[in-house]
């Protein structure tokens, strides 16, 4: 599986589709899986949703898009690839070339199983006059008197775009501009040029007091936020930033029962293609994320109540012992087969510290570590790499970990999602490596996860 397409809430229950190759680990043959959830966590599958239409114009692929609501059904507005001659393709390098269009399917249950395709596309072509690098991915909203969509696209030679359309009916769509795109006098947003390259996936919403852009590029997913003009359609970006640092990618967002919006991203694997396919199973989705703004105006993450309701035992710190007994209680603080929750509280003034996670004892390299100095408290450090920090009093780290993932997050700002392997077909037990004073620590707590399902798979 890679991407997360169209999640939604509907008629009490959460659906997740995916992108989804049926013949094997490994990219291909795209189809939409379909998953069902009572609350986010615990997920059962459904029959694959959407398949290839054979001459139709997503015969050779359904690509990622958005479930939408529409005169009391859902919707699904996808892109849809076809083989074509070079000359046609939206996407030249792809072996064979593809063309992609924007196609509209409409539930036809109430638990979204069956499916009608638009016997043609909904947004046949890019728009005329613009040499596209990629045109997929829609992601439609309605406002005002409108549906709107963002698509991702790059301007040949100029690097990734964001562009927008408008319909009345989903059906019939036109071209209004280019919502965002590549500027070196922008701040933050991806550092390294490509004038191939595709902002893929885009995710446009308003989040409290503005409105807030996603797309994926490099390897990696960025936000930007700022001013939507309602008027014109102008998108003034203020602050942007990267959403995750580590394997994090093709990110989707919805809003929830309460009508929180939710993150999610597609895990891919770092280990080799070989590797994967003798697993038999390849990519993940992450964990959901609630999505706010901080008082500094910038994206904040946090895991849902819904997440912590996986707790069963637990452990915590006396941090009223010695230093020498809090060391030895630390060493003894484990995750078992990795499946659970660290959450530690760190006083940012108290002294310099690192804090490892791995399964050896001290001494062996753990699979991931973060780093602190108080003199530097706008910095923080993970696997030796900088990241800019907000300054806050205390430092909560919180990491979930599953087998084979450490979802990070360092006080919802800075996300870090790292994949590890172990050896054999067991995952090991996690262990903390904790080096600097104890005194730093204001709370430790680890919690071992009930799995979400019956076959539960830990390679």
């Amino acid at each position: 599986m890679n991407d997360p397409n169209g999640p939604i809430f509907w008629n009490g229950q959460y659906h997740m589709f995916y992108q989804y190759n049926p013949d094997g680990a490994y990219w291909g043959n795209m189809h939409w899986g379909h998953a069902v959830s009572p609350d986010m966590v615990h997920w059962h599958h459904l029959p694959v949703a959407l398949a290839p239409t054979p001459g139709g114009p997503d015969a050779d692929g359904c690509f990622t898009g958005t479930a939408v609501v529409k005169d009391g059904s859902v919707a699904i507005l996808y892109t849809g690839v076809r083989a074509v001659r070079l000359s046609e393709a939206t996407i030249k390098d792809g072996n064979p070339p593809l063309r992609e269009s924007q196609c509209l399917a409409v539930a036809e249950d109430p638990e979204l199983r069956r499916w009608r395709k638009a016997p043609t596309p909904a947004i046949e072509a890019p728009p005329q006059g613009i040499e596209v690098n990629g045109f997929r991915d829609p992601s439609p909203w309605w406002q005002g008197a409108w549906w709107y969509t963002v698509l991702a696209s790059g301007i040949a030679k100029e690097g990734g775009a964001v562009l927008l359309y408008r319909s009345r009916d989903l059906r019939q769509w036109e071209y209004v501009h280019v919502l965002s795109k590549r500027d070196a006098k922008a701040p933050g947003g991806p550092e390294t040029f490509d004038a191939s390259e595709v902002w893929e996936c885009p995710e446009f919403f308003a989040l409290q007091d503005r409105h807030i852009l996603i797309f994926s590029t490099s390897g990696k997913t960025y936000w930007q936020s700022g001013k939507l003009d309602e008027t014109s359609l102008r998108f003034e970006v203020e602050q942007a930033g990267t959403v995750d640092h580590g394997s994090f990618y093709a990110a989707k967002t919805q809003l929830d029962q309460a009508g929180n919006r939710i993150i999610w991203g597609w895990i891919p694997e770092t280990r080799p293609l070989a590797e994967y396919k003798a697993a038999g199973w390849a990519g993940m989705m992450s964990l959901p994320r609630v999505l706010s703004l901080g008082p500094d105006g910038r994206l904040r993450m946090r895991a849902p109540a819904e997440v912590s309701r996986l707790r069963g035992t637990g452990r915590t710190l006396d941090t009223g012992a010695s230093e020498e007994r809090i060391h030895r209680q630390i060493e003894t603080m484990r995750i078992a087969a990795c499946c659970g929750e660290m959450r530690c509280v760190v006083r940012s003034d108290a002294g310099p510290f690192s804090l490892g996670l791995g399964s050896g004892p001290t001494g062996r390299a753990p699979w991931l570590t973060i780093g602190y100095d108080p003199n530097e408290p706008s910095r923080i450090s993970i696997d030796s790499h900088p990241l800019a920090l907000s300054g806050a009093r205390n430092l909560e780290i919180q990491a979930h970990v599953d087998a084979s993932v450490i979802e990070l997050l360092i006080n919802g700002e800075i996300a870090w999602t790292k994949r590890f392997y172990p050896e054999g077909n067991t995952a090991r037990d996690l262990r903390l490596h904790w080096n600097g004073g104890t005194a730093a620590i204001a709370s430790l707590e680890m919690w071992q996860y009930s799995p979400i399902s019956a076959d539960r798979l830990t390679t």
